[in-house]
């Protein structure tokens, strides 16, 4: 976690996104439609965010079915996506059954 006295400019943060090991995204917070200061206004119009509430702004172009030739994430995949300043998270890609102990429920 950090505070926003960690950022000069939060509208130049480099974000990359990586699936096992190879580098899918690399942008910048530059490249956002709306940026962060107004995001964050218009949510706090609504609603009061806490520490450690987390926003989903969406991605930067060139995922999934944007790509030529496509490519979603699969299962025994690692994501890896990664802001300046901030951090990196980390998350394996499964599947439902897989975190039911490999039993499917309907």
């Amino acid at each position: 976690m950090v505070t926003s006295e960690a950022f000069e400019d939060p509208q130049s943060l480099g974000l990359r996104t990586e699936v096992s090991g190879e580098m899918l995204q690399s942008s910048s917070t530059s490249e956002m439609i709306f940026g962060v200061r107004a995001l964050l206004a218009h949510v706090s119009r609504r609603t009061t965010l806490e520490p450690g509430d987390v926003l989903l702004t969406g991605t930067p172009w060139s995922t999934g079915g944007f790509r030529i030739p496509q490519r979603f994430p699969k299962p025994g995949d690692i994501v890896r996506c990664s802001i300046d300043g901030i951090g990196t998270l980390t998350n394996p890609v499964t599947t439902a059954a897989a975190l039911q102990g490999g039993r499917a429920q309907s």
